[in-house]
């Protein structure tokens, strides 16, 4: 346990970031795998609003510093990529 009145406070600040990040990082997780799921249902028109919730949810957790900007960016890419394979099939 902390002793001094800034490691106390540094604790807090720790504790209070880890929630914020696990929820940030649960968020762009959860988008993924719905949208994942739906392209693999072929559900193409669903498949395509839940890209932009998944989009919105990397976007966030690569502005906070969750995930890294290029790791929202390739799994954003990868995420279209996915989207277009689909339709053309």
């Amino acid at each position: 346990m902390p002793i001094t009145k800034s490691a106390k406070k540094a604790l807090r600040q720790s504790v209070t970031r880890r929630e914020r990040n696990t929820t940030r990082k649960e968020a762009y997780k959860k988008g993924v795998k719905f949208f994942r799921k739906l392209v693999s249902e072929k559900k193409s028109g669903e498949a395509q609003e839940s890209l932009k919730t998944a989009f919105k949810a990397l976007d966030k957790a690569a502005k906070t510093g969750v995930i890294k900007k290029n790791k929202a960016s390739r799994l954003k890419s990868r995420l279209a990529k996915a989207l277009a394979r689909s339709a053309k099939s």
